[in-house]
Formats: C-alpha cells, sequence, structure tokens
C-alpha cells in the first residue's frame, strides 16, 4: 500500500504536494486543479473545484495497480464532508482509529470531524474508483449571508462530542448528476455556473437523502440491492445511447434479467419517470439536437429515432416545447443564417 499525507491547507498546495508523492501531470487554473496520473501506480485523475461560498468540490476517477491510503488535514468543528461512491468503492476512517467505513458503489456518506484533525482515504487496486466530496466550510456560517452552512454546521456538527460519520442508502439519482458533471465540455463563466449549479443538486440530494435515512431507520425505502441499481443505471446508458432502439419493457427485462416492477421503481427512482415516459424523453430531446445541429428534415428525424408516426411525434413535441416542429426548425434556421 502506497501512503501519501499531502498538506491540505488550501487545494492549491495540496494538488502540489500530492503531485509531488504521487507523480503524474498538474493542470491548475487557481479555481480548479486536475492531477493526471498516468504511470506503474495506475491510471486516472484527481481534480477539485473552487466553487465559492466556502464550498468545494473533490473527485476521483481511478484504476490503481496499488492500493493507496491518503491522509487529509481536517479543521476541528469546521467541515461537513459529503461523500458519493458512483462506481467501485473507497474506505474513510478518523485519525488514530483502525475502524474503516466503506462507502459502496451508489452509496452516500457524511463525516464531519469533532475530535480527530485527520481523515484517512483508503482507494482500493483492481477496481475503477469514481468518487467525490463535497466540502462544506461552516467557520464563518454565523456571519455568512446565506444561511445554508449554518443549517449544515446544526445538523452535522454542533453539539456533537464524537468524531460523526454517516452511511448513506444507495441513491442512483446523484450518479446521474455526476456523469452530468464529467461530460460538460464549455470553458470560462459557462462551465463555472454549470458545475456550481450540479454540485448544488449533488449537495441537495445528499442532505435528502440522510433526511430520508433518519425517517426511514426501521425499513428500507427502495427494494433494489446495490447490483440491481448498477444494472439499471447501465440500462439508462442504453437508453441514453441507442435511443432509436425497440425498448419495450420485455425487451428490457430480458436484457438485464430483471423484473418489469425492478426497472420501473430504478426509473422512477433515478429520472421520476416511468421507462416509457423516460424514453419519450430521451428520444425528444435527440429530436431537437437534430433539428438544431443537421439539415435533415422533420420525418427524417422521427423515423432515424424510432417514432412510428409523425403526427404523434409532433403533438408530443408541441407538448414539451410549447411550439410545433417545423415551426421550431425554422426558428433554428433563422437563428443560424441570422
Amino acid at each position: 500500500m502506497i501512503t501519501v499525507q499531502p498538506e491540505i491547507n488550501e487545494l492549491n498546495s495540496f494538488f502540489e504536494n500530492l503531485q509531488i508523492e504521487l507523480g503524474g501531470n498538474l493542470i491548475s487554473n487557481g479555481k480548479e486543479n486536475i492531477l493526471e496520473i498516468d504511470r506503474e501506480l495506475g491510471k486516472g485523475t484527481i481534480r477539485s473545484i473552487d466553487l465559492g461560498d466556502q464550498i468545494s468540490f473533490l473527485e476521483f476517477d481511478l484504476n490503481l495497480n496499488e492500493d493507496v491510503k491518503i491522509t487529509l488535514n481536517a479543521q476541528v468543528g469546521n467541515y461537513v464532508n459529503f461523500a458519493y461512491c458512483s462506481k467501485g468503492k473507497f474506505s474513510h476512517s478518523f485519525a488514530n482509529s483502525n475502524n474503516k467505513n466503506t462507502i459502496d458503489n451508489f452509496q452516500t456518506g457524511i463525516v464531519s470531524n469533532i475530535q480527530s484533525k485527520t481523515n484517512t482515504l483508503y482507494l482500493y487496486k483492481d477496481m475503477h474508483i469514481q468518487s467525490s466530496i463535497i466540502y462544506v466550510n461552516t467557520e464563518n456560517a454565523n456571519d455568512y449571508s446565506s444561511n445554508i452552512n449554518a443549517s449544515l454546521k446544526d445538523l452535522f456538527i454542533s453539539n456533537k462530542q464524537e468524531d460523526f460519520i454517516h452511511l448513506g442508502s444507495f441513491n442512483l439519482k446523484i450518479a446521474e448528476y455526476i456523469k452530468q458533471l464529467r461530460a460538460i465540455k464549455q470553458e470560462g463563466i459557462v462551465r463555472s455556473l454549470l458545475i456550481k449549479g450540479l454540485v448544488n443538486v449533488i449537495l441537495a440530494l445528499e442532505i435528502e437523502q440522510h433526511k430520508e435515512d433518519i425517517a426511514n431507520a426501521e425499513y428500507s425505502s427502495c427494494s433494489l440491492t446495490r447490483t440491481e441499481l448498477k444494472s439499471i443505471n447501465e440500462l439508462i446508458d442504453y437508453v441514453d445511447n441507442y435511443p432509436d432502439l425497440d425498448h419495450k419493457l420485455d425487451i428490457l427485462t430480458k436484457k438485464i434479467g430483471l423484473s418489469a416492477a425492478k426497472i420501473q421503481e430504478g426509473f422512477k427512482m433515478t429520472k421520476g419517470l416511468t421507462v416509457c415516459e423516460y424514453i419519450r424523453y430521451v428520444r425528444l430531446s435527440k429530436a431537437e439536437e437534430l433539428m438544431s445541429t443537421t439539415d435533415l428534415n422533420i420525418s427524417e428525424i422521427v423515423y432515424s429515432l424510432g417514432f412510428t408516426s409523425r403526427s404523434y411525434f409532433s403533438k408530443i413535441f408541441k407538448e414539451r416545447f410549447s411550439c410545433a416542429p417545423s415551426h421550431y426548425k425554422k426558428k433554428v434556421r433563422l437563428a443560424v443564417s441570422a
């Protein structure tokens, strides 16, 4: 196992020290740091983003050939850390503790240091690890214009005598927003706004998950196992990537070996839509994209996406976008030529 202990007084110096101990190429622009690793240790990236408002985002996307233990300095009684694992698993322990708490695939976790001055993360070899931590600094919560930080301090720090950790339930919805976060290609202020918006949504979902866990402490609100949630996530990716295929429910059940009821539960939990509603949503989104970026006519778009009726397509397109497809395409053309 490789052990690293980079200082974490602030993210820029943390990444500089992390590069010294792990190697790799460091890209930094003040607000965002990316450490790219491609060596005997393994491959992947470690990324941080300073979002302002005393909130920072740290992400690991790694395939390691050795176990890695990273010990991070922690300010006692100041930070609340919201963790999520979207692939693989990782573990956490407080200072001088042999007790490891593992955050598994699709699982949430909340950590606040009440006594311990360090957190240790354990990243494991021979698996693809995608995990994230949102750090919220509540040090000046009483003076901060927003009461969000103060509320988080009340929930997870104040009146606690011991280090706090909550291992939450499995949550597939957060994985979808993590995926959107990784897919952002824009630059400048647009990138900053998109990242901050998505991280805020992820933070809200983690807090909501904690409330649900407390409310449902005696029973599980979701009947799906972690393996089943993983299959649902892969099925959603399949629909996203191939919206034109026949996605009848009986075909999807055979594809992943889950019952129709479990698939419906997974889609409702993740997307808030039934399977049929989500397929229609994806196809309409793709249709709008094709109208904006290609010269295909409406009929070509309709039949390329698996719709069998142009009149039906026109009806549901207008319901969603409040505009007929032909009128929308005309407006797009005018905008491009202007």
